[in-house]
C-alpha cells in the first residue's frame, strides 16, 4: 500500500512532503513492536497515526484503546492505566481492569502523554521494558503485551530541562519519531482542506457550497493558524452557517478569524541558519545574549583601532578621522545589508565617538553579529579553557550540560 492510497483510507487530505513523510513512516514503523512517539501541535491530526500503525501491524485484530492522558486527574490515572483493587481507595467499590490489561495483544495510544506525573511515568517505564505492572492497591504482578504509540504537543527537550519528563522514558518511548508539521508550513494544503470540509458541511446541512474569493483565499493560505487542521475545519463551519452570501470575499472571512494582523507570530522564530530545525528556546536565548554581552567590549576596541590606523596611515588629522569613520560605517553597513539579505544577522546598537573637535557627540552605528558563528566560537573556547571538560564548559556559558552536548553534536564541534 502506497501514501496515496494511506492517504484515501484514513481521510488524510494534503500533499505536503512533510505530511507525506510522516505517512510513509508510519507504513514502515507499523510491522514491528517499536514504541513511536508522534510530534506535534495540538490540531495537527496526531490521533489518526496511531490508526495507521496498528491496523498495518500483525496486532491489527487486538484491542485498540486511545488515552488522553491530560483530560485523567492525577489522583485517578494510576487506576485507569494500571487498574485497581477493591476497597484500594474511597469510591473503590469493585475491582477495575485498567487500559494495559485491556489492550493485551492490542495496541494503546497514549495521546499528551507529556501531561503524565513522574510517578505514572515510572511505572510506565517499567512496563515498556519488562511488560509488568501492578494494579493500585494490589501486590501481584501482571504480565501484558501492550504496543505503545504515544503522542504529544510539548517541546521534550524543555520538559526534560525542566525535569518534567524522565530521561529513561523518552528514549524508551521515542524509538521511532514521526514529526507532524503545523498547517502553517503546509500553505499548498490549506484550500484543499477547506473545500473538503465545506463540501462536507453543504452535505450535512443541506445548503449551497461556498465559495472564497481571490483575495479572501490568500487570506486563508497566509493566517498562521494556531489551532491548526482543527481551527480551520471550525472557521469552515461557521462561515457555513452563518454566512448568507456563499461567495465571501475578504471582509466577511477577516471577523471569522481571530488577531489576524497580529498573525499570533512568536517574537523568536525559528532561523534557516540553525541546523536543529527547532525554535529558539530558554536555553538558546542565554547563550545568545553572553555571546553579546561578552563580545561588546572587543566590538568596540575593534572599531577603535580600525579606526586609528585609518587616521595614522593618510597622516592627517579631521579629514582622515572622517575617512576613517566613513570606513568603518561602510564596513558595519554592507555587513548589515548581507547578514539581512540571509537572515542570519542580529542588528544592534554600539556607539563610537565622532572625531570633532568642537564636539564629543556620540554616533550610534549599526553592527550585525552571526549568532550561529558566536554561539561556536564562545563553546570552542570554553571547551578550549577547561581542557574539554563539558561540565565547567557549560557552568562557564551558563547553560546545562545536556544543552551544551546538543549543541557540540549540531554544530558538529571537534572537542
Amino acid at each position: 500500500m502506497n501514501v496515496q492510497e494511506l492517504k484515501q483510507k484514513f481521510g488524510i487530505i494534503g500533499n505536503n512532503p512533510l505530511l507525506e513523510r510522516a505517512i510513509d513512516i508510519s507504513w514502515q514503523v507499523a510491522p514491528t513492536d517499536l514504541n513511536v512517539v508522534i510530534n506535534g501541535e495540538s490540531g495537527t491530526g496526531k490521533e489518526v497515526f496511531p490508526q495507521i500503525i496498528h491496523q498495518n501491524s500483525a496486532r491489527k485484530h487486538g484491542p485498540y484503546i486511545a488515552v488522553n492522558c491530560g483530560a485523567i486527574p492525577e489522583g485517578t490515572i494510576d487506576s485507569e492505566l494500571f487498574g485497581h483493587e477493591k476497597g484500594s481507595f474511597t469510591g473503590a467499590t469493585e475491582a477495575r481492569k485498567g487500559y494495559f490489561e485491556v489492550a493485551n495483544g492490542g495496541t494503546i495510544f497514549l495521546d499528551e502523554v507529556g501531561e503524565l506525573p513522574l510517578a505514572t511515568q515510572a511505572r510506565l517505564l517499567r512496563v515498556l521494558e519488562t511488560g509488568d505492572f501492578i494494579k493500585v492497591g494490589s501486590s501481584k504482578v501482571l504480565k501484558t503485551d501492550v504496543r505503545v504509540v504515544a503522542a504529544t504537543n510539548i517541546n521534550f527537550y524543555q520538559a526534560l530541562e525542566k525535569e518534567k519528563f524522565r530521561p529513561d522514558l523518552y528514549y524508551r518511548l521515542n524509538t521511532v519519531p514521526i514529526i507532524l508539521p503545523p498547517l502553517r508550513d503546509r500553505k499548498e494544503d490549506i484550500h484543499l482542506l477547506f473545500r473538503k470540509f465545506v463540501n462536507d458541511f453543504s452535505a450535512k446541512y443541506r445548503m449551497p457550497v461556498l465559495r472564497l474569493s481571490a483575495d479572501a483565499e490568500q487570506i486563508l493560505i497566509n493566517y498562521y493558524w494556531p489551532g491548526n487542521v482543527r481551527q480551520l475545519k471550525n472557521i469552515a463551519e461557521q462561515i457555513s452557517i452563518l454566512e448568507k452570501n456563499k461567495e465571501v470575499n475578504a471582509d466577511a472571512l477577516l471577523k471569522y478569524l481571530p488577531q489576524y494582523n497580529s498573525n499570533n507570530v512568536p517574537s523568536l522564530h525559528k532561523n534557516d541558519n540553525f541546523n536543529s530545525g527547532q525554535s529558539f528556546d530558554n536555553n538558546d536565548r542565554e547563550i545568545i545574549f553572553k555571546v553579546l554581552r561578552d563580545n561588546r567590549a572587543e566590538i568596540n576596541d575593534l572599531k577603535k583601532i580600525v579606526y586609528d590606523l585609518v587616521a595614522a596611515k593618510s597622516g592627517r588629522t579631521n579629514n582622515s578621522n572622517n575617512e576613517g569613520l566613513q570606513v568603518i560605517n561602510r564596513i558595519y553597513n554592507s555587513d548589515h545589508e548581507e547578514l539581512n539579505q540571509n537572515g542570519s544577522g542580529l542588528k544592534i546598537h554600539s556607539p563610537i565617538i565622532q572625531n570633532n573637535p568642537t564636539s564629543s557627540q556620540v554616533i550610534e552605528v549599526e553592527e550585525t553579529l552571526s549568532l550561529q558563528e558566536k554561539e561556536i566560537d564562545m563553546i570552542k573556547k570554553a571547551l578550549r579553557k577547561y581542557k574539554g571538560k563539558r561540565k565547567n564548559a557549560s557552568k562557564e556559558l551558563g547553560i546545562s550540560e545536556r544543552t551544551l552536548y546538543r549543541k557540540i553534536n549540531e554544530y558538529s564541534i571537534e572537542e
